[in-house]
């Protein structure tokens, strides 16, 4: 008797049968489609995986963690005119195409769970811009939360979110008409953005979206779109018209896994390029102008009092700088006199776009072990230890185990040594070639382990250049430098000298 694949299903309904009938003719196309993809998502990474001189995968994972490290901390540091002031306003698809599990868990979920991230995110490079979220449901425009700087008030409504689940159609002609009201009374100082997570094909629109368009360009509304689905023509058409200036590409992709979507909603954190005004425009709206802002001083009060922003009970807050008002938490906007009101503090996070810290170069082993460099032993940052040059280490090894050679004639050691395996051929690593020619092919890891900067050539380890260009944006090396400078600079003032670099300026009343 021939057995049979088909899985036993007892006491179960004509649609259960037909659920675990078997086709021998291909099966339909979807569960086709769904074998195809999950063939797809297969990856051999028992392949990319090569074990070290010691036996073990150690190298292969440090190496790894150290390439996400770094392609964090490479970017473009050209310094460039950005606007740090930002109103952006996040469209999210809240339609039944959300609910496709080709992203895990769900399109919807993860969508959520990034979005939290990337507000959290945003505030922390963009302490002083402001955030508005719209969703897309049933043909409708749904306002999620409304245009504020507190990401608490954000993260708590999208939270809210999950307890729906997506329906309907969207409508991308409501949502960006409901955008470009919500961000026509940003200030012209700041920047006006629009980001859509569109996983729709289509659109269930009432009128035009082309005039729609139109309005977001003469509004000078930047738009950037990230697809879930695959490149939809409307959307390449929004994006083309309200960035004339940039390449498509730059504002329009589509996600292609989860690790892909979090990276291209995460680029969007840094403050967009600044772009000069077309030869049209009038002198006025070229030159600079000066924005008032007030810097308030935390108060804390015996009893509770009422707050500006929410009319709710609270012991401690800001006061307004100009009508002394008070209101929760900073930076916001003074609902009596519309004052900006942010700290010190706000400005200094966001002063690191206009300026930032360039990239740190690899320090091959030739450059470590130089003369100059050789008492670099430790991380200038956290004092870490280096890694020892695996040649030095394994000689030292070798040196221990080896047994002491007696002394014969030199007829007997000549023979001997010609019989005798090559020292330097010992302390070789096996996986020497193989690591080197993976270093050929990713110049971003150091094989030293040493990131230096270009200012001070101080060495620092990996987790210090990650540190430095993600949350510092700052050099320690320059730092410290700067900070002897001045204070010889001051030793010198004292005793009559001049200061550093400025001994040409000094005069004794014969040089001028």
């Amino acid at each position: 008797m021939v057995e049979s694949d088909e899985e036993y299903a007892p006491d179960a309904s004509d649609d259960d049968l037909d659920a675990h009938q078997v086709s021998t003719k291909g099966g339909s196309a979807r569960a086709n489609r769904q074998i195809e993809s999950a063939f797809n998502e297969v990856r051999r990474t028992w392949e990319e995986v090569e074990e070290g001189e010691d036996g073990t995968i150690t190298k292969t994972i440090d190496s790894l963690l150290q390439q996400g490290k770094r392609k964090r901390t490479l970017k473009d540091t050209t310094p460039l005119q950005r606007g740090i002031i930002r109103h952006l306003i996040i469209i999210l698809d809240l339609s039944a195409a959300m609910t496709e599990k080709d992203l895990r868990p769900t399109r919807y979920l993860l969508t959520i769970r990034y979005c939290q991230d990337f507000i959290t995110e945003f505030f922390e490079q963009n302490p002083i811009s402001q955030i508005g979220i719209i969703g897309m449901r049933d043909g409708l425009a749904v306002r999620v939360s409304d245009m504020s700087g507190n990401p608490s008030d954000h993260i708590s409504n999208l939270q809210s979110l999950r307890k729906d689940d997506p329906r309907g159609q969207p409508s991308l002609q409501n949502a960006l008409d409901m955008a470009r009201a919500a961000l026509f009374h940003a200030p012209s100082h700041g920047t006006r953005e629009i980001l859509l997570l569109f996983g729709s094909l289509l659109s269930s629109d009432p009128g035009d979206i082309h005039t729609t368009i139109s309005s977001l360009v003469a509004s000078k509304i930047n738009t950037t779109v990230i697809g879930l689905s695959a490149q939809v023509a409307i959307c390449l058409t929004l994006v083309k018209r309200t960035n004339p200036h940039s390449n498509p590409q730059k504002h329009y992709n589509v996600a292609l896994d989860e690790v892909n979507y979090r990276e291209l909603i995460m680029r969007l954190a840094t403050p967009p390029e600044a772009h000069t005004q077309q030869a049209t425009s009038t002198v006025d709206s070229n030159a600079s102008s000066l924005l008032m802002m007030g810097f308030p001083s935390r108060v804390i009060d015996p009893k509770p009092s009422l707050c500006a922003c929410h009319s709710r009970p609270t012991s401690g807050g800001y006061l307004c700088s100009r009508c002394s008002s008070k209101v929760c938490s900073l930076p916001t906007t003074c609902p009596a006199c519309s004052l900006t009101l942010i700290l010190s503090t706000h400005l200094a996070r966001s002063y690191h776009h206009l300026f930032p810290l360039q990239n740190w170069s690899t320090v091959p082993w030739s450059h470590a072990m130089s003369t100059a460099h050789k008492h670099k032993s430790v991380c200038f940052g956290c004092q870490a230890p280096f890694p020892i040059h695996p040649l030095r280490s394994a000689t030292q090894i070798l040196k221990a185990t080896l047994p002491t050679k007696p002394a014969f004639s030199d007829a007997r050691n000549a023979e001997s040594a010609s019989t005798e395996p090559s020292m330097a051929h010992l302390s070789r690593p096996r996986a020497d070639s193989v690591s080197r020619r993976k270093r050929d092919e990713d110049q971003t890891i150091s094989e030293s382990g040493r990131y230096a900067c270009g200012s001070c050539e101080e060495f620092f380890c990996v987790d210090c250049d990650a540190f430095c260009h993600e949350i510092v944006h700052n050099c320690p090396g320059c730092l410290s430098r700067e900070g002897e400078i001045m204070a010889r600079n001051e030793g010198s003032l004292q005793n009559g000298a001049a200061p550093e670099g400025m001994e040409g300026l000094v005069t004794n009343g014969e040089r001028g």
